[in-house]
């Protein structure tokens, strides 16, 4: 049991971690904060696993999403995504899910890679102890509908085209990242490390957050409102 600074009251560490992933998800917003828990887990327990809709390879490539439109999503002609292997489905998710982080990317703009993740965002938020999301991985809570009457934030270059999913939240522009109870929101890609390790701090404490940022060789921006993209 610790103390943490916002609260001022008890909580237990989460050890049961999720993240969902779905075609085209944007590299840096879920390797980034994964990163700092991979730090974490040297130091406190951590169970992670990895949700997407089978146990396929998942893929950060976005133009196999839009092959009418390769000329925004792959004007070079490139061929460089990564995968990830899941280790389970929507449908057979784990027994006990304490905090789900949820990224964005072009796949949130297809309805095909991005549907059956709002889904089960709304199906499993209600026995979550934490959301945490990364860029317009907000936008996908939003249609879910779990943000509603909830400040939260997102990436700014898609700032309006993620307003406009919903009108429900309370969308705060000029923030890096945003708590709201046991939603935490970020604005875009890198401001999802931010993020993590402001709820790093949040659950184990300043100078532990600190440890691990110096181990990354990595300089928090720890005002959550500094935001230099608004």
């Amino acid at each position: 049991m610790i103390q943490n600074r916002y609260l001022l009251i008890p909580i237990e560490p989460p050890v049961h971690w999720s993240i969902v992933l779905f075609p085209g998800f944007q590299a840096l917003d879920a390797f980034g904060p994964l990163d700092i828990l991979n730090l974490v887990a040297r130091y406190k327990k951590i169970e992670l696993s990895i949700i997407a809709a089978t146990l396929e390879p998942v893929s950060t490539d976005v133009a196999p999403l839009f092959p009418d439109k390769q000329d925004v999503w792959n004007p070079a002609g490139s061929n460089i995504g990564q995968a990830v292997v899941p280790t389970h489905t929507f449908d057979n998710p784990p027994s006990k899910i304490e905090v789900l982080l949820v990224p964005g990317g072009g796949g949130t703009r297809s309805d095909a890679s991005s549907n059956p993740v709002i889904e089960f965002i709304g199906k499993i938020y209600p026995s979550l102890r934490y959301l945490l999301t990364v860029c317009t991985g907000s936008g996908l809570a939003a249609r879910a509908g779990v943000l509603d009457g909830k400040r939260a934030t997102s990436n700014k270059r898609a700032w309006n085209e993620v307003i406009a999913l919903r009108e429900e939240p309370t969308w705060i522009r000029r923030a890096r990242w945003v708590a709201e109870g046991n939603i935490w929101s970020s604005s875009g890609i890198s401001a999802g490390m931010d993020m993590m390790f402001a709820y790093v701090e949040y659950v184990w404490g300043k100078e532990f957050a600190n440890v691990v940022s110096k181990r990354m060789e990595y300089v928090r921006n720890e005002d959550w409102d500094n935001d230099p993209f608004a």
